[in-house]
């Protein structure tokens, strides 16, 4: 008979200081992911900031007071790990990943970096060049500036419409007292929570982070601009390239992500498009043969959320391609699923979260979002248990709701002219 895994058990402490300490112990794990998230990211940038929380992910491994940028590499790679970061709307989260028994060197690189960065005008002036290629290179890929145009189309006006790396003319404004006045606005203990998952002891994970909580910088989480902007029509965004085929995203406006038919979306979402058994990818590529890819990813944010169904195909079977969509978009508002398909929807989902929460840095990634975005740890269990309870009716109400015209914004990019006509397909949802 199969050994029983040991079950995976949560923790959280806050600190007098106000920092967060959050862990996933896993026993059965020889190595630990340890990540020090701050809830603050493009959405929290004014205009005239927009892509300073990236280039501050950036600029944290150019080099302390102890350390260079090489040596910073060096010391989580030298003992066989591995370091990185990222950005997104609402965190940024820098985290690395070893043998379990390097969790308090881990720690120390970690905070040494977000503590003691000397952001050196030398370094900025390289790294803003860096940037900017980064920014030139997802321009040059369709279905990343298809994404940038779509959420300048939703969100027009806010920080949520501007792209997280920012642009060449924003990153040229940014300087080194904006990085560090916005690193002491937003880098606080109220935004900051340490994530380790593995086979981590959670008293000892405390007692590590104590010794560097006194040089975290006290102060609340910073606030965001919340999203006011609703459309009575859909938008189109169209961006005219010499490319070799059309790209396209139909964004369709949710939920936030404290909405409770969030769960009832995301079995949607696996019925619409988000594998290879879904409707989409069934009707659009196996049937008709129009793309090699079409998928719908869910996004939930804390104050909204979206669909987004993207493709890559030729220009001249936009037209169908989207007729085919919205198709697919009535079937779902106007019929429930069948008991089978909504069992496999099911499946699907909760099987993914499993798979997703085996390994140490995706439940180290699971930590800090949830504590980030809920103030609170939900078991797994819990989850399967709100999943398992969505029923084919509730799933054709969360369709009814938010498949309608005036939800919609489509944005392409493509070698034709900018194609009005699609509005007429989009209104009459």
């Amino acid at each position: 008979m199969p050994r029983p895994v040991p079950v995976t058990r949560l923790q959280s402490t806050v600190l007098p200081n106000g920092l967060t300490v959050v862990s996933a112990n896993q026993p059965h794990r020889a190595s630990v992911a340890l990540g020090i998230w701050v809830g603050t990211g493009g959405r929290h940038e004014p205009e005239s900031l927009n892509g300073v929380s990236h280039f501050i992910e950036h600029l944290l491994f150019k080099g302390t007071k102890r350390r260079n940028a090489a040596q910073i590499s060096q010391a989580v790679e030298g003992i066989g790990g591995y370091l990185n970061a990222f950005t997104d709307e609402e965190h940024t989260c820098f985290y690395a990943r070893a043998q379990t028994h390097h969790m308090p060197h881990l720690l120390e690189v970690l905070a040494d970096m977000f503590i003691n960065s000397e952001l050196a005008d030398a370094e900025i002036a390289k790294e803003r060049e860096v940037i900017k290629e980064e920014v030139a290179m997802y321009l040059d890929q369709p279905l990343e500036l298809v994404n940038d145009l779509l959420n300048a189309g939703q969100f027009p006006n806010h920080p949520l419409g501007r792209p997280v790396l920012g642009t060449e003319q924003s990153l040229d404004r940014l300087d080194r007292p904006a990085f560090r006045q916005y690193l002491q606005r937003s880098y606080t203990t109220g935004a900051t929570v340490i994530a380790a998952a593995g086979a981590v002891d959670h008293r000892e994970l405390v007692a590590l982070v104590q010794r560097h909580c006194r040089k975290f910088r006290p102060g609340p989480r910073v606030a965001y601009e919340p999203v006011k902007h609703e459309s009575t029509e859909p938008i189109l965004v169209h961006r005219r390239r010499k490319v070799e085929q059309t790209a396209l995203c139909l964004g369709i406006r949710t939920c936030s992500r404290h909405d409770p038919r969030r769960f009832a979306l995301r079995l949607l979402n696996a019925i619409l498009g988000e594998n290879m058994s879904s409707r989409l990818f069934q009707v659009i590529r196996e049937t008709h043969g129009l793309t090699y890819n079409i998928q719908s990813n869910l996004t939930f944010w804390d104050d909204c959320g979206d669909c987004v169904i993207s493709a890559g195909l030729d220009d001249q079977q936009v037209e169908k391609t989207i007729f085919l969509i919205l198709t697919e978009l009535r079937r779902l508002r106007d019929r429930a699923p069948s008991p089978a398909e909504l069992r496999r929807a099911r499946d699907f989902v909760i099987g993914q979260m499993e798979l997703h929460l085996e390994g140490t840095e995706n439940q180290m990634m699971t930590l800090g979002e949830l504590w980030l975005g809920y103030g609170r740890l939900t078991p797994p269990g819990e989850t399967r248990d709100r999943l398992a309870a969505v029923t084919a009716a509730e799933i054709r109400a969360a369709a009814a709701e938010v498949f309608s015209p005036e939800r919609l914004t489509l944005a392409c990019v493509s070698p034709q002219p900018k194609p009005t006509h699609l509005t007429r397909l989009l209104t009459g949802l």
